[in-house]
């Protein structure tokens, strides 16, 4: 599934070293297209107030869209 840029998506899988969870949200910044294998996304993840938290590059089986039965979530990113 090809997603857009600036779209808001959401994590399919933890990422430790970001301190990131699935299901954190996150706005797709940039689209790497590969012409053979998988391609890729950067993201943009902000906390509640908006704050850059994290800027990670991940490929496309890591980020799921917005479905109509998901609700937010708030959580710390304390250790």
């Amino acid at each position: 599934m090809k997603y857009n840029l600036f779209e808001e998506v959401i994590l399919s899988k933890d990422f430790p070293k970001k301190r990131l969870k699935k299901g954190d949200v996150a706005t797709i910044i940039e689209y790497y297209p590969i012409s053979e294998g998988e391609d890729g996304y950067s993201l943009e993840i902000f906390n509640t107030i908006g704050d850059t938290v994290a800027v990670i590059t991940v490929p496309e089986s890591a980020i799921e869209p917005f479905v109509e039965d998901s609700v937010f979530s708030v959580r710390s990113l304390a250790a």
